[in-house]
């Protein structure tokens, strides 16, 4: 089986999103039976070396990196839904998405939900796009971009990933979701 997996968190170094992404792809690809292909990408930021290092030093593992912007995949996926996965890192049986964008695809979908605070309290999280002109850096409506991803990951994700009970709850709660669907996989601590 082909499996791929965004990995595109890893950027933001010791965030409970990437300390979580970075465990759990540690622990799938023990699993060799299977091809891993990791799709990264960030127009500032890069993959920790090391980890990149430890992750492509496996046979069944590979990385294919790109500098697009999270906004350019929150537009090309959230918004459009336009340019399946597979355009970037080829043919795969199945997709693990993440945190931010939610690309469509022909392979069976998983999908990682951390929390639904976007939902909870969006008053608490940053809620307006930003433009700094100085910088040339766009500070993107965060709540908006969760919730078009979300919208897609209910009518597309044959399985979502919870990090807890709690956040399990409120994904049949808030989002619909058939219990079924929802798993629990708790963060491993190393």
């Amino acid at each position: 089986m082909r499996i791929g997996i965004d990995i595109s968190q890893l950027a933001y170094g010791s965030t409970g999103v990437a300390n979580y992404l970075s465990n759990l792809v540690r622990e799938l690809i023990k699993n060799n039976k299977h091809e891993y292909v990791l799709f990264f990408s960030s127009l500032r930021r890069n993959l920790p070396k090391e980890l990149e290092s430890e992750l492509t030093s496996l046979g069944h593992v590979s990385i294919k990196k790109f500098k697009l912007p999270p906004a350019a995949l929150d537009l090309l996926w959230n918004s459009a839904h336009i340019v399946p996965i597979e355009v970037f890192i080829g043919r795969i049986d199945m997709f693990i998405s993440s945190d931010w964008s939610e690309p469509p695809t022909k392979a069976k979908k998983a999908t990682i939900i951390y929390d639904l605070i976007a939902y909870k309290y969006p008053e608490e999280t940053h809620n307006e796009t930003e433009f700094n002109l100085n910088r040339l850096n766009i500070s993107s409506n965060i709540v908006a971009i969760q919730k078009r991803k979300l919208e897609w990951v209910k009518k597309e994700s044959d399985v979502v990933f919870c990090i807890s009970e709690s956040s399990k709850s409120d994904a049949v709660e808030i989002l619909g979701l058939d219990p079924k669907r929802v798993e629990v996989i708790y963060p491993g601590i190393l």
